[in-house]
């Protein structure tokens, strides 16, 4: 493998790396925040969004789910009922 074929794999694997773990954010155009410690890298995820009547049907897969987003620094989990995107980092 080349040097420049080489280099330019560990420039790509590096952003595999970075996006997989804790970033930055954006809902509607903003840039999320952590309201308790002010952080600005979260992981993301998924909950879901049960309710009584199909969770006595058992039908609890039929219910909504939110985003969520957990900050890096102190745990504090945010929940959004809108789509969120995450900013991407510079580089390349």
């Amino acid at each position: 493998m080349s040097y420049e074929k080489k280099g330019l794999f560990k420039r790509f694997a590096k952003k595999i790396k970075a996006s997989a773990g804790p970033g930055p954010y954006q809902v509607n155009g903003i840039q999320v925040i952590c309201v308790h410690c002010r952080h600005d890298q979260f992981d993301h995820g998924f909950a879901q969004l049960n309710t009584a009547l199909l969770s006595f049907l058992n039908l609890d897969f039929a219910n909504r789910s939110a985003n969520i987003l957990i900050c890096h620094r102190c745990g504090y989990i945010h929940w959004f009922n809108k789509d969120i995107k995450r900013i991407p980092s510079d580089g390349w």
